[in-house]
């Protein structure tokens, strides 16, 4: 081999890594803002990037996502947001509430794609449903409406129950306000009593269980909260240790044990998600993106846990059930 040709091999061997650098760069960045830690939502992380797919996104591969974890602590969103818009992400999916306020507060340029369990109108999100206008789109999970629909299942497999603890975490915020008006509303029609339990950390969770002791409730609605998704285990395990049947806003409360879970499919809206944010690395405006309302909802119950509880679940409860946990 000449000379000259090996030092023009070599120069192109020197720059395939440079080459492969800049396509890295060249990448668009999708910010991705959460709450929690993300083993608490490892499947709704495969639906996200499975809408991503959809859209043609493959993460690695034409596009990258920068995520921000804050394990828990709302206090952490404001900084993280602040993180991804000096990263210059192309678009900040928030898959909250609180997270789509942290990004809502930081930028009204940057497109963000959301998911939350309120009605985005009311939280300030967007103009309307089918004309969102500004910055901001994406799924409303119908979480918190669903208030009476839980009530009533868990007044189905509990039919005795009279008084209910009700589990909120930060009374004042507008989910836990539209949880407890709802939840007033829905007790008076079905003659029921309900005592509020606030905890906003794991010990204050322990805290409310203790209280069990001296005033136990019939039945546990647990509110639904991102923070009772992250402690679900805790949740799960203090309800068999107290032989409370509990009634939760999310499936992976039945699935790691609790009785009983009803809401929106949450991984069908983490992959809508990711359609939204394709469609939005495509060029379409998140304007011109009607909010998605939840059309998939489901009733999980954990039948081991319910023998374990003594509890005889009803026929007709069962045959209505999406999945039945053995």
């Amino acid at each position: 081999m000449k000379r000259r040709e090996f030092i023009t091999l070599l120069g192109g061997a020197a720059a395939w890594p440079l080459a492969a650098r800049a396509q890295q760069a060249a990448m668009p960045v999708v910010g991705f803002l959460e709450i929690r830690s993300p083993e608490t939502i490892a499947e709704r992380l495969r639906a996200f990037r499975q809408g991503l797919k959809e859209t043609g996104y493959v993460e690695g591969e034409n596009v990258a996502i920068d995520y921000r974890w804050a394990e828990g602590r709302f206090d952490r969103l404001p900084a993280l947001a602040a993180e991804l818009i000096r990263r210059q992400v192309v678009v900040i999916v928030a898959a909250n509430t609180p997270s789509a306020s942290a990004a809502k507060a930081v930028t009204t340029t940057i497109p963000i794609v959301f998911n939350v369990a309120e009605d985005p109108v009311k939280l300030g999100l967007v103009a309307s449903l089918a004309r969102p206008g500004g910055n901001l789109t994406g799924i409303n999970s119908f979480i918190s409406e669903l208030t009476a629909k839980r009530l009533g299942l868990l007044r189905e497999l509990v039919p005795g129950a009279t008084r209910i603890a009700i589990l909120v975490n930060n009374p004042t915020g507008p989910l836990a306000e539209i949880t407890l008006r709802d939840m007033e509303t829905a007790t008076r029609a079905m003659g029921m009593q309900i005592k509020v339990l606030n905890a906003s950390t794991s010990g204050e969770i322990n805290a409310a269980f203790a209280t069990f002791v001296h005033e136990r409730p019939d039945a546990l609605f647990i509110a639904p909260d991102s923070l009772f998704t992250v402690r679900r285990v805790q949740l799960a395990h203090l309800t068999t240790r107290h032989a409370i049947p509990a009634i939760s806003f999310s499936r992976e409360f039945a699935e790691v044990g609790g009785l009983m879970s009803y809401g929106s499919n949450q991984s069908d809206n983490y992959r809508q998600v990711g359609v939204y944010a394709g469609r939005i690395l495509k060029g379409v405006k998140p304007a011109d993106l009607p909010v998605v309302q939840a059309s998939k909802f489901e009733l999980v119950i954990n039948a081991e846990t319910a023998r374990t509880l003594g509890l005889i679940v009803p026929p007709m409860l069962l045959a209505r059930a999406d999945e039945v946990i053995e």
